[in-house]
C-alpha cells in the first residue's frame, strides 16, 4: 500500500495487523480519487474509521488543507500515527468511536471518507450519515467504502448519489450534498 499521487508519491504505508482492518487497495483508492478529481484541492477533509488513514493521506498528498483522522482500534491507531509521519504532511488524530465523534463533532468538512468494517449493518451506517449533514460544508462530498454486495445506506435528505461502482468486492457510493443543503 503506498501513496498513489502527490506530494508524497511512493511513500509506503503501514496496514495494522488485525482481522479486522481490511485495507482499501490502490487500485480502488487511485479510482476514487480519479472519480473525485480536482475536488480534493483545498477541502476539509474527514477520515472516519480511518484505519491506516490511506483516504486521508492520499488526500493531503493531493492538496487538501487539512484531514481529520477518526479511529479507536489499538493497531490501527498505531499504523495510522506512524503513516501520518512517514507521509510527513500533517493530520489531526481522534481517538474516538465514529458515533461518539459525530455526536460530539463542531468540525465543517468538505470531504469526507467512510471506510467502515464491513460488518456494520447498513441502518447504523445510514444513521451515521444522516446526522454528518450538519457538519457538512456546501455541495461538500461523501464518498463511502463497502462490501460489493451490501446494500447502501439510505440516502439522507438533501443528498443525491453522483457515483455507484464496483471494484472486485468493494462498492465505492460518492453522495454528493445539494448546495442548498435542502
Amino acid at each position: 500500500m503506498r501513496i498513489i499521487s502527490g506530494r508524497a508519491k511512493g511513500r509506503r504505508l503501514t496496514a495494522p495487523d488485525t482481522p479486522a482492518t481490511r485495507p482499501v487497495t490502490d487500485r480502488v483508492r487511485e479510482a476514487v480519487f480519479s472519480i473525485v478529481g480536482s475536488w480534493v484541492e483545498d477541502a476539509v477533509v474527514l477520515d472516519l474509521y480511518a484505519g491506516s488513514g490511506s483516504f486521508g493521506l492520499e488526500a493531503l498528498s493531493r492538496g487538501a488543507a487539512t484531514a481529520t483522522f477518526v479511529e479507536n482500534g489499538n493497531r490501527a491507531l498505531e499504523a495510522l500515527r506512524s503513516n501520518i509521519q512517514t507521509v510527513a504532511l500533517g493530520g489531526t488524530v481522534v481517538t474516538s468511536k465514529v458515533r461518539e465523534f459525530i455526536d460530539r463533532s463542531d468540525g465543517r468538512f468538505d470531504l469526507v471518507f467512510i471506510d467502515p468494517p464491513w460488518d456494520l449493518p447498513s441502518p447504523v451506517l445510514g444513521g451515521e450519515l444522516a446526522d454528518l449533514d450538519p457538519m457538512l460544508g456546501p455541495a461538500a462530498e461523501v464518498v463511502l467504502s463497502r462490501r460489493q454486495a451490501d446494500e447502501v445506506p439510505v440516502t439522507p435528505a438533501g443528498w443525491r448519489v453522483a457515483t455507484d461502482r464496483r471494484y472486485g468486492d468493494t462498492r465505492i457510493v460518492r453522495y454528493e450534498k445539494e448546495a442548498d443543503g435542502v
